[in-house]
């Protein structure tokens, strides 16, 4: 190895082994992006407008109206308190992440002057000598220049379930695929240089767009701003011709456009926000961008990695074959049933179950094993086995100790078999020659068969059934192993030496006794949300890194390929013809390769997403599964992308919004993401999506009863201006209703529960359903506005038939501000009314119910409210409100 000098040295000239951790936005920027960012800005211009009116009127005038000024800073206030709020919530949730960033080894041990030593992984320099043993995580990029069965996880590198054998040979020019480099997740020894530093870098690389409720928002503000500019300057000119001064016209244009400005809808929009984040964070789902919640409900494609997202990213036994009968063994994480089998050897009491050799169902309840929670080191495939022995059967450990074992010849790709000799616990002098591996290998092996406790010569028969087996088993993506055995003859005693090199022990006339067969099962929740999500409309594709024929069987058992649909090889293979002779008008599935994916245009990537309903993209490399999210975004599609694995993260951060995995996800998925699913779960992502409709019907709502309010505060000031009447509105009675009496009614309609249609429904579509329309305005302004003006001014002309004829000018001004109270009044009552229409877009009043207990202390609370600023003593004077 190194001299520790050398390597002092290359430490620094290349630095420490570690990524270059990606751009983070200072804190300072990120408040400041959430005070002045949208619809603050808005807020922000009514705030200036007002001061600039107040300064005007200070200056022509000895005693200015401070209404103006008390505006400017209750908006000013408004947005500081909103924007602290939001700055807060987007923080919490950074802290939860830095938690994440536990995963790197700390140590690694080199060989460094002759010598083994414990360094920090950060030491480690080029040209180490690094030793790595079975259960290690790997602290850099090693090229293999010795190994023993060295087996390695590749899943979150390359989507691959089946760990993969490494040796000193370099079998491929490509990194990912030769056989003589190990790959570490996180780190690498020339830091961004590498495979792993290189995916980091192509992450970190990518620009992401605005949040669709960004874009919404933008277009929102930009709606108001126009509506409120065009009211604004028709009645700046109209005052003109009347023959107001200019001074007041601009006073008259100032408050027209701050009647537009929604005061209280910032507030909403945030408090909406930050409750469905809240919801979320309760069932598991971290959201680290509140905007993100919403653009999860407009998502229109999922894109997914297989490995542990739609899987749970551990092998498993799925199915034996023995007597020539196949039988399902249980996948599911709880697993609710246990089933007792045999494969070994009739005769041997201590390694078969004392039970009749066809499976034997138990309850959970009958034998209690918590082998299955318990972490395992090494080969998955022999974890799968050594668990399903221990739930099935007994204790391994026991076994072990009857049946010791005194010889071995480990598994490697040349044999593609693994022996060991066994000491019998019923006949202590025998010993019995156990085999497992690749089953044609095996058969070769032997020339008995195992049927029902029986041995019988091998024939042709069995041999057929044994290929079919195999073909079926294969056929579902697992991976099958044979097992056979062998008694050895009684010359092999106890205490004779058993040479695995130079073989002197028999090795042929083996007997057959079966198959088990592995896979890297489906979650239990994913087949049904992926339903749910199919019937909300949104398309799920898959997009793995592993072997099309795995990927494709996962995907038949999760529902991404329905029952109903087949791909072209299935159709072909049904029909017996050439794949090219099959009718693709009738063929709604497709697995694509990627390699043929690399050959691939755009136009023909998009004619594929377009033309089948049900995909799976296999063996994808980072930037295919890049391409792939491009693809479905240049096609309008809003795309949700889920992943665990470093490989995913390029296209996590491409994508509207990424979901990573919080525990099996590596440290740069879960930097590229918008939201943390905390269980793993992907049925947490129809949660989310519910959620995110939810927002945005409830944001629709909330928008639609604010700006409902706005005709009866604008038409005061435009008949003041056209008819000279006396003000029936003034600027502090508008700011207690949008900041005072409207502000629990519209957070409450945030609180909404969703309707009976909410995942029956085609995603909305981002360029027509906006969150304000052209309709919304319509209803809002057009017609529920104006019948609100309607009954403001009548109440206010027929208020002073109600009060005594005022004698003097005081009396006068109490009958006026009395007017102007019944106003502010009359619009709290027909609040109410709009509140419930508000309150379902489609659902009848009847069937949605009044179960909303914030919109009912809402209506309350509002009224309260303007009894309050009506009849407490002293309101006259500040507030000029008088009782009615």
């Amino acid at each position: 190895g190194h001299s520790l000098k050398d390597a002092q040295d290359i430490l620094f000239a290349n630095g420490p082994n570690a990524l270059t951790p990606p751009p983070t936005t200072p804190e300072w920027l990120k408040f400041c992006k959430q005070l002045f960012g949208g619809f603050s800005l808005l807020l922000w211009t009514g705030a200036l407008l007002c001061f600039l009116a107040y300064g005007i009127h200070l200056h022509y005038y000895e005693k200015a109206d401070k209404d103006n000024l008390y505006l400017g800073i209750v908006l000013a206030v408004v947005v500081l308190i909103t924007g602290c709020f939001s700055y807060y919530q987007e923080a919490k949730s950074s802290k939860i992440m830095e938690s994440f960033k536990n995963l790197v080894p700390q140590q690694a041990l080199v060989i460094r002057d002759g010598e083994r030593m414990q360094i920090n992984v950060k030491d480690v320099v080029l040209g180490d000598l690094v030793e790595v043993k079975g259960g290690d995580q790997v602290p850099a990029d090693i090229r293999v220049i010795s190994a023993q069965g060295c087996k390695v996880d590749n899943s979150s590198l390359t989507g691959e379930s089946e760990p993969q054998s490494r040796c000193p040979d370099c079998t491929n020019e490509n990194p990912l695929e030769t056989r003589n480099i190990i790959f570490f997740s996180t780190n690498c020894v020339e830091g961004d240089t590498t495979v792993m530093g290189r995916i980091a870098s192509l992450t970190s690389g990518l620009t992401m767009g605005q949040t669709p409720i960004a874009i919404e928002i933008e277009h929102f503000i930009h709606l108001i701003t126009a509506v409120a500019l065009f009211l604004g300057v028709t009645f700046f000119s109209l005052s003109l011709i009347l023959g107001y001064g200019w001074l007041d016209a601009v006073i008259f244009l100032i408050g027209i456009i701050v009647a537009n400005v929604p005061e209280g809808l910032l507030a909403t929009v945030t408090v909406c926000l930050t409750l469905t984040a809240k919801r979320m964070a309760r069932k598991n789902c971290l959201v680290k961008n509140l905007e993100a919640v919403e653009t999860l409900g407009s998502t229109s494609t999922i894109c997914s990695d297989k490995t542990g997202t739609l899987t749970q990213n551990r092998m498993t036994v799925a199915h034996l074959w023995f007597d020539k009968t196949v039988y399902e063994a249980d996948t599911s994480e709880e697993h609710t049933t246990v089933i007792l089998y045999t494969l070994l050897p009739p005769h041997s009491a201590s390694l078969r179950p004392q039970v009749n050799p066809r499976p034997k169902w138990y309850t959970p309840g009958a034998y209690t094993n918590p082998s299955l929670q318990r972490a395992t080191t090494g080969d998955a495939s022999e974890s799968a086995l050594l668990k399903f022995i221990e739930q099935s059967y007994s204790p391994v450990n026991e076994m072990r100790e009857k049946n010791p074992k005194v010889a071995e010849i480990p598994f490697n790709s040349t044999n593609k078999y693994q022996m060991s000799i066994h000491l019998l616990e019923d006949d202590s002098q025998a010993h019995v020659l156990l085999m497992k591996g690749a089953p044609e290998r095996i058969l070769d092996f032997c020339t008995s068969f195992l049927m029902n406790g029986q041995e019988y010569p091998m024939d042709e028969e069995m041999k057929a059934d044994f290929q079919n087996a195999y073909l079926e088993l294969g056929g579902l993506g697992e991976r099958v192993l044979g097992f056979c055995f062998l008694n050895l003859p009684s010359n092999f005693s106890k205490g004779f030496q058993f040479n695995t090199d130079e073989l002197n022990f028999p090795m042929d006339n083996l007997c057959f006794v079966g198959l088990i067969s592995m896979i890297d099962p489906p979650r239990t929740a994913v087949p049904d949300a992926v339903g749910k999500c199919r019937s909300a409309g949104i398309k799920v594709i898959m997009v793995t890194g592993d072997h099309p024929i795995t990927a494709k069987a996962i995907a038949r058992s999760v529902g991404i390929i329905s029952e109903a649909n087949e791909t072209a090889e299935d159709a072909a293979t049904r029909l017996n013809i050439p794949v090219s002779q099959v009718n693709l008008k009738f063929i709604k599935a497709i697995v694509v390769h990627g390699s043929e994916l690399k050959d691939m245009n755009s136009e023909q990537l998009d004619h594929i997403l377009k033309t089948y309903k049900e995909i799976v993209f296999a063996r994808t490399s980072p930037q295919q599964k890049l391409i792939i999210v491009e693809g479905c975004q240049r096609l309008g599609s809003i795309v949700a992308v889920t992943g665990d694995g470093v490989n995913d993260s390029p296209a996590l951060k491409k994508a509207d919004i990424g979901i990573a995995m919080g525990i099996t996800g590596s440290d740069v998925s879960k930097q590229a993401a918008d939201m943390i699913l905390l269980d793993d779960n992907f049925a947490s992502i129809v949660t989310g999506v519910e959620e995110g409709r939810l927002i945005f019907d409830n944001l629709k709502k909330s928008i639609a009863y604010t700006l409902t309010s706005n005709i009866p505060e604008i038409t005061p000031f435009l008949l003041f201006i056209i008819l000279g009447i006396p003000l029936p509105l003034g600027t502090i009675t508008i700011l207690c209703i949008d900041l005072g009496t409207d502000m629990v009614p519209a957070i409450s309609l945030a609180y909404e529960t969703p309707e009976s249609d909410i995942m029956k429904r085609l995603p909305r579509n981002p360029k027509t359903d906006n969150l304000v329309n052209y309709r919304l305005i319509g209803m809002a302004y057009g017609q529920i506005g104006m019948i609100q003006a309607l009954a403001g001014f009548f109440t206010y002309f027929m208020s002073p038939f109600c009060s005594p004829y005022p004698q003097t000018y005081e009396q006068r001004k109490v009958v006026e501000f009395t007017c102007q109270t019944a106003f502010f009044i009359s619009i709290v009552i027909v609040q109410w009314a709009d509140l419930i229409i508000c309150k379902t877009r489609r659902n009848s009043l009847f069937k949605q119910g009044m179960k909303n207990k914030v919109l009912l202390f809402g209506i309350f609370e509002e009224t309260f409210l303007a009894a309050f600023l009506s009849y407490t003593p002293g309101m006259d004077v500040s507030l000029r409100m008088y009782p009615l």
